[in-house]
């Protein structure tokens, strides 16, 4: 499945592809001639092509689940991120300011936040970015909101994204971190971390050192 960067950007409206976005799913300017249309279903936003779509992917789920139920995660060819992820995420709106920001990642003693413009996720900031920004402008974290901010670049991510794939794509763009995006709302699911990938890999190093 799709992995994309978001370019860096204000938390006006949505920074998701448009992959992500919950989209219709036709254009009457799209069908053919020998189409038929239906009086039953609107083409444009046909809820069973949807339901029909998902179950598809829950399905291709389940069969790899069963394939792969005797081998360790980190020894798999494909790997759904899902697996990995944290589905805990922290929401902070665009109109909190830098400090409001900081306390809710230190009072939940979490290292990302996922922003939010309104109802459409708006960017994803770490600890280290967010502290830089206090650090170099210690007189304005009060005031300043992360609206009127550049937040920095993103990755989205499906829940049935290859984690060997991710954490590549991780690696180049120097991003400790990836946003995962259920396909049917394009609402946030989860969190894929840099330290996920450590206890995976380290899990399978403990059970190595066992045997």
């Amino acid at each position: 499945m799709s992995i994309h960067v978001s370019e860096p950007g204000r938390p006006i409206g949505t920074r998701l592809p448009e992959v992500f976005r919950n989209r219709t799913v036709g254009d009457v300017t799209e069908l053919e001639a020998s189409s038929a249309l239906s009086n039953t279903h609107n083409e444009a936003t046909d809820a069973e092509f949807q339901q029909a779509a998902n179950s598809g992917r829950h399905r291709a789920l389940q069969q790899y689940g069963t394939v792969a139920a005797g081998e360790r995660k980190e020894e798999r060819v494909y790997l759904p991120v899902s697996e990995i992820a944290s589905p805990a995420q922290y929401l902070v709106s665009a109109t909190a300011t830098m400090t409001e920001a900081f306390a809710m990642m230190k009072d939940n003693a979490v290292h990302h936040l996922v922003v939010m413009s309104e109802d459409n996720v708006a960017g994803l900031i770490d600890f280290r970015w967010l502290l830089s920004w206090i650090h170099e402008n210690p007189n304005e974290a009060d005031t300043q909101s992360l609206l009127n901010m550049e937040l920095p670049a993103f990755l989205t991510a499906f829940p049935e994204t290859d984690a060997h794939q991710l954490a590549r794509l991780m690696l180049a763009h120097r991003l400790n971190a990836a946003l995962i995006i259920e396909g049917s709302s394009g609402e946030p699911s989860g969190i894929v971390t840099s330290t996920d990938y450590l206890k995976l890999y380290a899990s399978s190093r403990q059970q190595e050192g066992a045997v």
